[in-house]
């Protein structure tokens, strides 16, 4: 039990890491232009073939910090991950979100809760809370929230990342999960107060059990281009996927970046939740290799996972893993350096 819960933790750090690195040039691209411009998905494309992070990765290796040094600790991990929010900022990390960046403004200013958004800035960085509080469900309800409600107070931003919470939980017990059954626990974990968000995870489940595509499925919702930043967006056509592809990383990935829009955070949120049931092994061995990042290297969130399994087998809360804060503002620079490239890349041919 131990070696799996080991296993699922890295899996997801890894799958999240991997999925944001992957689906990062493409973010904000239509369908059609993203494959006029890249009209093959079998590498990295941000770097020279290599692959970079963004805050996807970065946010959930907070929560997983977090989660070392309070041990499930509701009122340690709220106040140990604002502290970490706010340094994370200085770094001046690259592509915040709007919300986000506002939330933790306020934070400096001594405020204690988010602001009014349904973003995803909760949803992608609550996998890792499911795999290893999916069995507790008052403490899962508890860090989710805790989590959300630093940036995000719209109630609907804490149902989307509560689904996918205990979807990573399901995953990581490496049984079939069956769309229905996922409906039916989700609908009684969150009640008749997310009447409108149930209604969506059903049909995402229904699209699922009929082996619709992710890009028809977004296309049933009114996304005929993109998969927005909008929390009740993105969460749906990520459960959508991932039950179509609950043992096939690459493939999930490469069909969720086709449906264009918000792609670093949709891939992001749905590797770490396969991430969760494949572990390591099922990340495709060129992908873990060709992921180029300092200091948070591929290395560093094996040993992040390592030491989050043993507080989680254990109860006992341990050190963070140290990262130097020099690296980090250095790193973000050259990321966006990097960043600003695609942007002007985008503005030529072919259209």
């Amino acid at each position: 039990m131990e070696s799996r819960t080991c296993e699922s933790i890295i899996g997801c750090l890894l799958g999240t890491a991997v999925g944001d690195a992957f689906g990062l040039p493409y973010e904000g691209l239509s369908q059609r232009r993203q494959v006029r411009l890249y009209p093959h998905l079998n590498r990295y494309q941000f770097l020279f073939g290599r692959g970079m992070v963004s805050d996807d990765t970065e946010h959930t290796c907070m929560v997983a910090q977090s989660l070392i040094v309070s041990a499930g600790n509701v009122d340690v991990f709220k106040q140990d991950l604002a502290w970490r929010l706010r340094f994370w900022l200085l770094g001046l990390p690259g592509g915040i979100g709007y919300a986000t960046l506002r939330a933790i403004l306020k934070l400096w200013l001594g405020y204690r809760s988010g602001v009014f958004s349904a973003g995803n800035g909760a949803a992608m960085r609550s996998a890792i809370i499911g795999v290893c509080y999916g069995d507790d469900l008052q403490r899962l309800r508890e860090l989710v929230r805790a989590s959300t409600r630093l940036t995000h107070t719209d109630p609907k931003a804490e149902y989307g990342a509560l689904a996918v919470a205990f979807a990573s939980y399901l995953s990581s017990r490496r049984a079939q999960v069956y769309p229905q059954n996922y409906y039916f626990q989700v609908a009684n974990i969150l009640g008749a107060e997310a009447a409108e968000f149930l209604e969506l995870i059903e049909k995402a489940c229904y699209s699922a059990n009929a082996g619709e595509s992710s890009a028809y499925f977004a296309n049933q919702l009114g996304m005929n281009n993109r998969v927005s930043g909008y929390v009740y967006h993105t969460v749906p056509v990520v459960i959508q996927t991932w039950l179509r592809h609950q043992q096939d990383y690459p493939g999930a990935m490469r069909e969720i970046i086709r449906c264009g829009g918000d792609t670093d955070t949709t891939a992001a949120i749905l590797g770490g939740i396969i991430g969760a049931s494949v572990g390591k092994e099922g990340i495709p061995t060129p992908w873990l290799q060709g992921l180029w990042e300092w200091p948070r290297t591929k290395g560093w969130i094996e040993l992040l996972g390592k030491r989050l399994a043993d507080v989680c087998n254990e109860g006992n809360a341990k050190r963070a893993l140290p990262l130097p804060a020099l690296g980090i503002l250095l790193r973000n620079l050259l990321f966006t350096l990097v960043v600003i490239v695609h942007g002007f890349r985008r503005l030529l041919p072919p259209y």
